[in-house]
């Protein structure tokens, strides 16, 4: 084993390497998961040397991971976005995988010639969509928040019921017998469960921790993100030890958690942010160093991307037509639904599952999966901007939605509320005096380019202002709604909120 100075020393060079690469990434369009994976392919053997070829390590990292990214996803997730698509984001989750497993095994078995079991596994392992590629691409192209909430309350809730089929197939695929499988009916009533324990259990948990957030009084604000991010994994962990979704708990209790008005939400969102980053970071560095290029043949490449080509122009479309038809009208949003369903880190996870169980070809299908996640990722992620511009789905007023950071005053039994005005938003242009705000609430300050002054009624508000609101803790909520109404509907938002408001 290396000197623990020696791991600190590549583990910072690392994470800074990789930083500096989202920077150039995002100058030049490259997604950043490609080059996380390219840089743990440069550090593993096939270049510098590094050994890494643990599969069941590399599994369990690779699980805590993901449920870190959903974590950090569920929490900056707004419940007014995702709450109209449950409905067609759930039935993408389930009956969406079945039918691109369904897909992709076929093509699998009937044309490329694999074995049934293993077929499966290849489907089974590419049908969940990526919640790291989704969230970090889909936040930055401003399209309508039914789409949007689609994507992202898919990605969370997919895995699920994937690492069961996952893992029932790789087990058949091991003893080489379909009688070691699980009986159909069996298994869908397993998924429901799991999926249903593990939802049950995130709405209670995310209930109760914002509950004793909100009144815990903390000494340090920073221990305010600390305790949200841990108190979501927990629940994940508990869900686990249950033998229901910890997924699927994690995600619902983040989205809980992370729509309630919290003192220092700002911080927590920056502080999860942080760490969802380097959750990325690791996983896919370390998928990288799993990879070895040498070991790619020219087969499992030809394979990789014929299963990709059916995937995504197949199987995928298919399922969106299935299960949006009587959700989200137009052939347009079902369009850029089926092109947006991005694969990233969680197919190449899915196949360290067969690699730990010994599951004959695990390999190959590794490097498939490797294959078509880089290749597609390439050519997918990029060009959703220019597809939402195509299709006429970029609404820059989805973009216009403020930033609440809220501070305990105890003493004075009040709250401070910092407001930051995106551009977008239809705060912008409107005086103080038409604010409306309730009673007993008052703006008291306004930052405007990094100079505070103490603003008058007929002030008018800019984008990039910070406003900063004084209100008594009864009225916070209050305050909150008609906030985030203002920013949504102008001055001609009504007194109790907007259609979607929170």
């Amino acid at each position: 084993m290396p000197h623990f100075d020696t791991i600190v020393l590549i583990g910072a060079g690392v994470i800074v390497t990789a930083i500096v690469g989202v920077r150039v990434g995002s100058k030049i369009g490259l997604p950043s998961l490609l080059l996380f994976l390219g840089l743990g392919i440069l550090l593993g053997d096939s270049v510098l040397g590094l050994h890494f070829s643990d599969a069941q390590l590399a599994h369990d990292w690779g699980m805590f991971a993901l449920a870190v990214i959903l974590a950090e996803g569920g929490l900056t997730t707004k419940w007014s976005e995702i709450k109209p698509s449950m409905l067609p984001a759930t039935l993408l989750a389930t009956v969406g995988v079945v039918i691109s497993i369904g897909v992709v095994a076929l093509f699998a078995h009937f044309v490329l010639g694999l074995s049934l079991w293993l077929s499966i596994l290849l489907g089974a392992v590419l049908s969940p969509t990526d919640a790291a590629a989704v969230f970090s691409v889909l936040r930055a192209v401003p399209i309508p928040h039914r789409i949007r909430g689609a994507l992202e309350a898919e990605s969370g809730l997919n895995d699920a019921p994937t690492i069961l089929l996952v893992g029932v197939a790789a087990a058949a695929a091991a003893a080489q017998s379909p009688e070691a499988s699980t009986d159909i009916l069996d298994l869908v009533v397993m998924i429901v469960v799991e999926l249903v324990g593990g939802a049950v259990l995130g709405l209670l948990a995310g209930w109760l921790g914002a509950v004793v957030l909100r009144r815990l009084a903390l000494p340090v604000s920073g221990l305010y993100p600390i305790a949200v991010f841990t108190w979501v994994l927990l629940v994940y962990e508990t869900g686990a030890s249950l033998h229901v979704s910890g997924f699927a708990a994690a995600y619902v209790c983040a989205v809980v958690v992370g729509n309630a008005d919290l003192p220092h939400k700002a911080t927590t969102r920056s502080f999860v942010e942080g760490v969802g980053w380097l959750a990325q970071i690791g996983l896919f560095v370390m998928l990288g160093l799993l990879a070895s290029p040498s070991r790619i043949s020219l087969q499992s490449v030809g394979f990789g991307l014929a299963a990709g080509v059916v995937l995504t122009f197949v199987a995928r479309p298919l399922a969106v037509w299935a299960c949006t038809t009587w959700f989200i009208p137009g052939w347009r949003p079902k369009a850029f639904l089926s092109w947006a369903g991005l694969r990233g880190a969680v197919p190449i996870v899915l196949t360290t599952i067969p690699m730990a169980k010994q599951v004959p070809y695990a390999s190959q299908l590794f490097d498939m999966v490797l294959v078509f996640v880089v290749v597609f990722t390439l050519l997918q992620a990029p060009t959703l901007p220019w597809l939402a511009r195509r299709l006429g789905l970029v609404d820059p007023s989805q973009a216009g939605d403020v930033d609440i950071e809220i501070a305990a005053l105890e003493r004075a039994k009040a709250e401070l509320l910092q407001v930051m005005v995106p551009a977008g938003s239809q705060l912008a242009g409107l005086f103080i005096n038409e604010l409306r705000l309730p009673r007993d609430v008052s703006v008291s300050l306004i930052v405007r380019d990094g100079v505070p002054f103490t603003p008058d009624a007929v002030e008018r508000i800019k984008i990039g202002d910070e406003l900063v609101l004084v209100a008594p803790t009864a009225r916070r909520d209050e305050a909150v709604r008609r906030i985030r109404s203002l920013a949504r509907g102008g001055r001609l938002a009504r007194w109790r909120g907007v259609p979607g408001d929170d």
